[in-house]
């Protein structure tokens, strides 16, 4: 049950800040529809989501909101990786972003919208993908053990969300790629012209929790560019990753 719960309230968030309706929920959780309103209904009435009265759209409650407040302390990084993620913004014009790693996968936290008029809406706090899906999640993925790059590409098929691109074997190739010039690139493939870069922040023990990304059309990702960007990323993500570590996170 606590599974189901779980599953439930992540398919809400990434449906934020419009909300989900209980079909959709249904099928993201693979709960008959039926399922998915009663433990929707039961979380209502402790606060832990709440419905749009207009809509009918399933949102996240206030209750959870207190209990984030109440954990933030322990768990928030965001004040740390805030103005980070701001200059990189300024420096480039793109949109930036700063994601965490949860199990096996991302959730963007922080974005920061840059001076250029034209943006990538790909991303939003709150998001979720998979490993290895977007330049953050691909960023982590590359730096995690060999044996759990295997371990999570048998248990999970990327395909069924994200298409052949997402097969294994092109994960694998896109990983290489990664490990070689330090950065992730997602070459549009959530969305046709919009791309992304992802640089992988460490924590204390040298392990892949977090990412710093900035995404933009096409025209602004050319080679040349990818070359300033970069090296720019991977500056700006050995940063983050050591004032993490001297704040205690």
């Amino acid at each position: 049950m606590v599974g189901r719960v779980g599953a439930v309230l992540k398919a809400v968030s990434g449906h934020e800040p419009d909300g989900a309706s209980t079909s959709r929920v249904g099928r993201q959780t693979g709960l008959a529809r039926p399922t998915a309103h009663r433990l929707l209904a039961s979380l209502l009435k402790v606060g832990l989501v709440d419905r749009d009265a207009a809509t009918g759209r399933w949102v996240l409650g206030p209750e959870l909101y207190l209990l984030g407040a109440t954990a933030a302390d322990r768990y928030d990084v965001t004040a740390v990786a805030q103005p980070v993620v701001r200059r990189l913004s300024m420096a480039t014009g793109e949109s930036a972003f700063f994601s965490a790693r949860r199990g096996d996968e991302t959730i963007c936290l922080v974005r920061e919208d840059g001076s250029f008029p034209i943006r990538s809406h790909v991303l939003y706090e709150g998001i979720r993908f998979p490993l290895g899906v977007a330049s953050a999640g691909l960023a982590i993925l590359a730096y995690l053990p060999d044996a759990e790059i295997d371990a999570f590409l048998v248990r999970t098929d990327l395909t069924a969300a994200y298409g052949v691109p997402h097969a294994a074997e092109q994960v694998r190739a896109r990983i290489a790629q990664t490990r070689s010039a330090g950065y992730a690139v997602n070459p549009g493939l959530l969305v046709e012209g919009s791309w992304g870069m992802g640089a992988a922040v460490f924590d204390e023990a040298e392990r892949p929790q977090w990412a710093l990304s900035l995404t933009g059309i096409e025209r602004r990702f050319d080679e040349a560019r990818r070359r300033e960007l970069g090296p720019l990323l991977l500056q700006q993500a050995h940063e983050l990753s050591r004032a993490l570590r001297d704040s205690g996170r």
